[in-house]
Parts: C-alpha cells; structure tokens; sequence
C-alpha cells in the first residue's frame, strides 16, 4: 500500500485556497511531479534482499546457515520474484559457489557447507539478489565481506603486515611475515624463499632466514611503471628437511594518500546564506580517518575550526560571503597534513536545510540568499518527500520571505531513509536533502530465556514475542544464538536487517560498520548517522532523470517461478510450431510435457529441479522429431566482478579469527584422525624415473622422493622446490648438489620432465597439482648422466599418468555424438535444504564420551509470531560464559526488528 492520501490531501487543500488559473497551473506542474514519481515505481519497483547468518565469520568444514529477506517497498513481502541467488566469491573476486533458492511467502531458508578443498582460508564475499534486481546494478544488492580460517590442515600460524612507499615514479612495499607453529611457538633462524606475483605475472622474489622472533623482512620492489594493485605473496618455510611448509598472503597495496571531501547541505554554498558544510576524510583503503583543521578565508583569516567526530565524517556551519574562497587546513590522525579549497559559493541560489533531531518531527527550511529572492520572489517553489521512489509527502509555497519554514511529521513515512526535494516553480529539481527515519520506539521484539543463568547442555525455554506498543504483532524471524566466548563479536561493525534494509541497501557506495548507527542509538549517533547522509553523495533516485522521464531499462523480468525455456527447429533452422517436447530429470519422478508457439518457443514452468540434476528434453515424439533440434536459452548470469565493499576484509585472519579457529581445531580432530587412515590394496603402478630407458640407471636407494600432495597450495613449482629439494641449492636459475656447491664446484643439475631433459625455466610453466612425484638424486652412480649432460646430479618431476582409453568402434562412437532431439544437460537447481542439527540431552546427569564444541549453539529461521508468545526449547553446548541471542525478523506490516540478548553458562 502506497500512502499518498497525504500528498493528496495537501494538493486538493492548495487548489480550494487559490482557484485562478495561476494555482492552477501550480498544481499542475506538481501533479506531473508526483505522475512522473509514480511511473518510476510502478514500472521499476524496488526489490531489496537480506540474509540473517548465524555468525559473522566461519571455520572450514563448517556450514554457514541463513535466512533470506525478500522485500520490496515499506519491506513487505515482495510480490515479483520468487528466486533469490546466492554468490560466494574469494579474494581473487572468483566465483566459487552459487546457490539458487525458491522463495515461500518472501522467505528462503539456506545453508553452504564449507567443504575442505573447495573453502580454503581466505576473505570471502557473499552477494544475495534476485533477476529483477539485477537490471539495476549489484551496488544495491546484499554484500557481506565473510572471513573463513583454516583448523584442519592448520601448520602455521603467521602474521603478514606491509607498507606500501609508493611516489609517481616508484613502489616499494616493506612487508613483514612472523611464523609460529600450531602450538604458538615462534619458528626462529628459519629459512624462508619468497616470491611476489601481481595479475599472474611474478614481479619480485627472493630468500632470507627468520630472525628470533620469527619475523622475516622482506622488500619488494615492482616493477617500473607498474605498480603492484593486487598482490600475492607466496613463501616456502623449512622448519625442517622434512617439513617445509608453504604460506600465501593475498594483498592489496594503496598509494598512501589521505583525502578530504566537503558535501554542502543540500548541493551548493550559497553566497550570503549560513550553511552547513559535512566532510569525510579516508585513507588510502577508503576507510574513514580522524581529521582535525581549520576553515581560513582568501585573506588568511580564520573562520571557524573542524574536527571528525566519527570515522572522518563531522560538519560545520559557514557564512560565505561573495568574491571570498575558503580553504581548509588538516592534520590526519597519521600526523600528515594538506590544504583543500572549499567548493567556490554561487552568487545566487536557494537551499534546503534539514534538522533531524527531534524523534516525532523533521524541521524543514527554505533559505534564498537577496539576489536568488529578488528575481523569483513570490514564485511558487514544491517540495517533496519520497521514500524508495515513492511519494509520501507533497507542498507547495510561495517565496514571500527569504526563508520558510515546514514541519513534515515522521510518521507520514515508513523507517529508513527519506529523500526530500526542492522544485522550481517550472518542476526542476534545484536541491535535495537526505534525511533518516529511525523505526518507532513501541516496536518491540524480544527474546527472554526462562532463568539468567544455566548449566552446561541444561535445557532452554525461550519465548518469542512481537509487537508495537501493546497490540502482538505477527511476524516473521530467525533467530541465532552463538557462544560468545567462541565467536566474540563487534556488534558495530555487523550487518543487521536494520543496517541493511533500512540504510545501505538504498545508498551507492561503502559505509563503514553500518550497525554503528543503530546499536543502542543515542543523540551522537544520530548526528553521526546526518553526517553519513550528508557526505554519501549516490543515492538509489536521480529527480533529474525522472522529471526528464530517463528511466532505467529493464531487461530482466522478475522471475515467478523455476522454468526451462528454449526454441524447437529442423535442420532448415526453422523454428517448429506445435512440436511436442518431453522434460525428465534423471532419477526422479519429475516429468512434464509441452508443446511449442507459432515461433518454436517452448517453456517448461513450474518446476522444482534439485541442484546438480540431469535435465533430459526430448523431441523424439514429434512429427519428424528425428531432425529437429533443441535449442535451450541461456539465462542471464553476473560476471565473477571485483568486491565493491573491501574495507571489511581481515589481513590476518589466523590472530583475528584465534579463538574461533582454536575451537574449530578441536572440534573438527576427526577430520584430520580421518586423513591418517590407509587403505590397503592393489597398488597401482606409479609414475617415476624408472619409466624412461635414459634414467633407469638411477638407484632409488641414493635418492629422495617427494611425494605430489606435499606441493598442496604451492602456486609455483620451481620457488617451492628451491627449498623442499633437500640436498639441492639454488642460484641463479640453477640447482646445485649443496655438499659440491659448498666446496665450490659449481656444475648444474639436471631437470627432467617425464624422462625429458628440461631446464629450471620449464618449470616454472608445470601446474603443482599436476606433479605426481618429484626424485632428488644428489649422486649419479654409474655417471652416465652426468657425462651426457656435462652436469652433476638429477632431479627428476614426474607427472600424474594420463587415464588411458581403450579403443571402441564406430557404432559406440556415435553413440557417444549427442542426438539434436535430445538434450541432455544440468541446469542450476535448487538447493537442498538441511536441518540444523541440535543435540538433546534428555537426561542431563548422564555422562556423555564426547565434548560439545558448538560454536552456534541453536538456529531456528522459522519463527514465526502470533497474538501468543513463541515458545522454544534447545539445548546448551559445554562452553563455559555469556551466550548471545540474535532475533531478527520483519512483522505483518514491514517493520523490521532486530533484538540482541545474552544468558550465562556456567
């Protein structure tokens, strides 16, 4: 429901007091503005998603478990998609995962195990969003920033910082990388090889040994007019001849510059007119940075002070005066210090001035400098209040006064942001005012545990209830709770439904620890929160091209259901009309059958496709339908694209994530026991040096075998055997028996390739995951090779053997040529919903043989309230201190609600 019965209201009051054809004409240009509004929203109307997860950050073979939001205007249920697609993408901005969920009532419950091998530690980027949204850009989808640590193979624990010095002309970046092992131990006078590789190409590389702290320095230089942007640094460690570890740390080096924007109230400094000035100082990484100055005038002269108040955001008011500049006059929280010139005043011009303080009231004023109220005195001016594109507020005045004052009530509007707007008395926009709408204090939502404090695995009784003020409202939610002590949280920084539907969902660009604004709110922050919306100058509504009626296209249609679609032809290529078709999906009962349009369309609807099925259609059953031919469509996909929000990502997560990690070590120990298990059976001949006539005088006995799964995570072959080559030293692109090298005899190995001779360069290009086996002989016992080759010594890489085929015949091989009329193929389906798993200790005194290492103790995304309080019962996992209970949710009438409580354990 749309409430424009105010906005209604006010233009047929306007019309009664002044009916001439002058009012008339007033009220015209401003029922084009609200038509013009209308039409946007009618036509592209505003999807937002929202995923609750049940901890900010995860451990490999976990499993991250979410509620999806649907919503569109006032976030109620959206009516237009039923599908919402869900992204996981690495710090190289890869795609790793997509899932695809059917939404029920707006609602989709999922979950994405984290499956070793496919998850690694790394920043992870998750993005939820439907096909509608997708027509306007992915800076208003949802975008979570989510660290995943490594417990199970977990050999190191390191610690990477750098400092990136970098001028027009050069860069160099001083990294530090500290080793310890999995026991906290620092790995002292360790050696270490190094290399740096940027956009895939190796830029940089070297060697050096961990002083006593285990801290190894390294200086990379790039190369000459390119400077390094997104970096990797990949280092080999030998802890001992028997154990070398590798260690990679993604980077992305800034030039260090802080900058310093100036946002005037409204768009412009006016000459003559008092005026609010917002700026936001941010680093090279575009975080917020402390700032502090002065404003002096072109004559030196100061006019007033300003200093950030949170995350390099703050303001100050300024009277500019016509044929004066200003400039402003920093210092940085760094210590560094730079000089701005502000935005030159108009000599001309009206403005928009916003105060937000007051909880029930916005106050509004209308200010024109002298020369502005000259020319346009009593001409009709319109305002606007809109939220998501729609009107909910509408008036009209005549400049009778240099300024002019208006109080729009509150709770005209739904929560979040409202977007107020000046028009000229032709219908132009000439200034705009972002303003925010907190939620009404009388909601309320909670959650309260039946005793304050409990045993460890003691059952909880916990009830729900939902309401605005003392009427129970009916709602939808999910709730978590974590162990605090596992997973300790910055509630500031998280992404809640109210920071994300509410705030950064209609805003282009980065907010830094959005939760801040609404976590325990007080006057500060709402002031913190008028600054943000002043200085984040993108907003979702541009009046300029709506007036101009330069609407976005929409080439995507929201999607109502799982469909295959594509187009049935003959061997002409002409599209068959009334062709029959038949869809099964193998090894299942679901099945449908279709008939092709006029043009050869055909669609299939309504289906319910698992992830990962084969999808069979067949035309066999058509006139002629052994020369006609499928052709399916391809739906529209996103591009694997950079991460828009990178101010979140963690550089060390092994410290960041230590607790976490600490108990996800312990609590996935099985997994590694696992790893230990050998089956025995037939061996299957492996590929080695004996393989290849030239090399079968090699003894075994004298040399050392590498074995393939010890280049796991190595990037590249040639740096990782510079130091897991025991025996063999390197310089300058060539390996040396160390013993001969150390008495100065300097005559190379030499490389093979599957019995190839190769030389160091070659293998740079062999994938790691493709070697078998790697065989050091330090000693050529009959000398053969080493007179053949004039070199002293063998290292031999030996790849994994080729799956040989056998021969078939020529009727199998057509067999094997796919028929036209039959198309076989995996559509991406659904995702399989799991349950959560919550073990139920019926009698508490008994003696369980296991620990319960629980981290997210309970997760329910079904609640749902009614006039009665919800009950729930789980129960507690064997840590000790403060649980953490998060309820999130939306009621029957688009409120959002977020509430966050805690119990103790003990």
């Amino acid at each position: 429901m749309r409430f424009l019965n105010f906005a209604i209201a006010l233009l047929i009051l306007s019309i009664a007091i002044q009916i001439t054809a002058y009012g008339q004409q007033d009220s015209i240009v401003l029922d084009n503005i609200i038509k013009k509004s209308k039409r946007l929203t009618d036509e592209h109307p505003v999807e937002k998603v929202y995923l609750h997860l049940d901890k900010p950050y995860y451990s490999v073979a976990d499993t991250i478990w979410f509620k999806t939001y649907l919503t569109m205007e006032q976030n109620l249920p959206s009516m237009l998609s039923k599908i919402v697609y869900v992204d996981v993408l690495n710090s190289r901005d890869s795609l790793v995962q997509r899932i695809m969920l059917p939404a029920v009532n707006s609602m989709a419950n999922g979950n994405i195990p984290l499956t070793p091998g496919t998850y690694k530690q790394d920043n992870y980027h998750i993005r939820a969003y439907t096909q509608w949204m997708m027509n306007f850009g992915e800076e208003y989808f949802f975008h979570k920033n989510v660290p995943i640590g490594e417990a199970i193979d977990k050999q190191l624990i390191t610690n990477f910082s750098f400092k990136n010095n970098q001028t027009e002309k050069s860069q160099v970046i001083d990294a530090v990388v500290q080793f310890k092992n999995t026991d906290n131990i620092v790995q002292a006078n360790k050696a270490v090889t190094w290399s740096v590789t940027s956009n895939g190409d190796e830029v940089s590389k070297g060697k050096g040994v961990t002083d006593q702290n285990g801290f190894l320095k390294i200086k990379i230089d790039s190369r000459k007019g390119d400077p390094i942007t997104n970096g990797e640094l990949n280092t080999v460690i030998t802890l001992t001849p028997e154990n070398i570890l590798p260690a990679t740390f993604s980077f992305k080096p800034k030039k260090n510059d802080n900058d310093l924007q100036f946002f005037p109230e409204a768009g412009e400094m006016i000459a003559g007119l008092p005026i609010r000035i917002a700026f936001k100082a941010i680093n090279s990484a575009g975080l917020g940075v402390d700032v502090k100055g002065t404003i002096t005038d072109n004559a030196g002269g100061k006019i007033t002070d300003l200093a950030s108040s949170h995350l390099g955001m703050g303001s100050f008011y300024l009277s500019p005066e016509t044929g004066k500049t200003y400039k402003a006059n920093v210092t940085f929280g760094d210590g560094s210090t730079k000089s701005y010139d502000l935005p030159a005043p108009v000599a001309s011009g009206i403005t928009l001035q916003v105060n937000n303080t007051d909880p029930a009231i916005i106050n509004l004023k209308i200010a024109a400098n002298q020369s502005f109220f000259d020319v346009n005195k009593d001409k009709t001016v319109f305002i606007l209040g809109t939220h998501e594109g729609i009107v909910f507020y509408a008036a009209k005045t005549r400049l009778s006064n240099l300024i002019t004052s208006a109080k729009i009530p509150k709770d005209k509007f739904p929560s979040g942001i409202i977007q107020i707007t000046l028009f000229s008395d032709a219908g132009e926009p000439i200034s705009e005012r972002l303003a925010f709408n907190m939620p009404k204090p009388t909601l309320s939502l909670s959650a309260k545990t039946d005793l304050a404090a409990y045993k460890k695995r003691q059952k909880v009784k916990m009830t729900v209830t939902s309401a605005d003020g003392p009427t129970a409202l009916e709602g939808s939610y999910s709730i978590s709770v974590t162990d605090d002590q596992k997973v300790p949280v910055n509630e500031d920084s998280e992404i809640t439904i109210l920071s994300s539907l509410l705030l950064t969902a209609d805003l282009k660009g980065y907010v830094e620890k959005p939760n801040y604004y609404f976590n325990k709110t007080d006057a500060k922050k709402l002031a913190s929160l008028d600054d943000l919306l002043l200085t984040q100058g993108f907003r979702r509504f541009n009046y300029k091209d709506i007036i101009a009626g330069k609407l976005p296209s929409s080439t995507l249609f929201p999607e109502q259901d799982m469909r295959i679609t594509g187009t049935l032809r003959d061997r002409t290529g002409m599209p068959v009309k009334k062709g029959a078709l038949r869809l099964t999906v193998t090894g299942t009962r679901i099945g449908a059958e279709t008939l092709t349009t006029n043009s050869g369309v055909f669609t299939f609807p309504n289906l319910t496709i698992p992830d990962s099925s084969e999808v069979v259609i067949n035309a066999k059953y058509s006139a002629n339908g052994s020369s006609l031919m499928i052709i399916p469509d391809v739906p529209p996909t996103l591009a694997s694209t950079k991460n828009i929000f990178p101010g979140d990502e963690i550089l060390n997560i092994d410290s960041a994530l230590a607790p976490y990690l600490s108990n996800s070590k312990k609590q996935y120990s099985y997994l590694r026991t696992l790893k230990e298990v050998k089956i025995e059976g037939t061996k299957v001949a492996r590929p080695s040096h004996k393989d290849h006539p030239g090399l079968s005088t090699l003894s075994s006995i004298t040399g050392r075998l590498i074995e393939g799964d010890r280049f796991k995570g190595c990037n590249n072959l040639a740096i990782c055997l510079q130091s897991m080559a025991s025996g063999l030293t390197y310089f300058e692109n060539k390996f040396y028996v160390s013993r001969d090298y150390n008495q100065n005899k300097k005559v190379p190995v030499q490389i093979f390739l599957n019995g190839n001779p190769i030389d160091y360069f070659d293998l740079v290009s062999i994938p790691a995951s493709n070697v078998e086996s790697v065989e050091v002989f330090t000693r050529d016992e009959l000398g053969t090779i080493d007179r053949l080759y004039n070199t002293n010594g063998v290292l031999v890489v030996n790849t994994k053997a080729e799956v040989k085929g056998t021969k078939i015949s020529m009727d199998e091989l057509r067999k094997l040529i796919p028929e036209a009329n039959l198309l076989k193929f995996k559509p991406k389906g659904f995702s399989k919903e799991r349950e959560f798993y919550a073990p139920k200790y019926v009698n508490a005194a008994s003696t369980y043989n296991f620990n319960d290492l629980r981290s997210t103790i309970y997760w329910n995304p079904n609640v749902t309230t009614t006039a009665a309080p919800l009950s729930l019962e789980y129960y507690n996992g064997d840590g000790n201190g403060t649980y953490r209970v998060v309820i999130e949710g939306i009621d029957k009438n688009g409120n959002v609600s977020r509430s966050v409580s805690h119990y103790t354990v003990k």
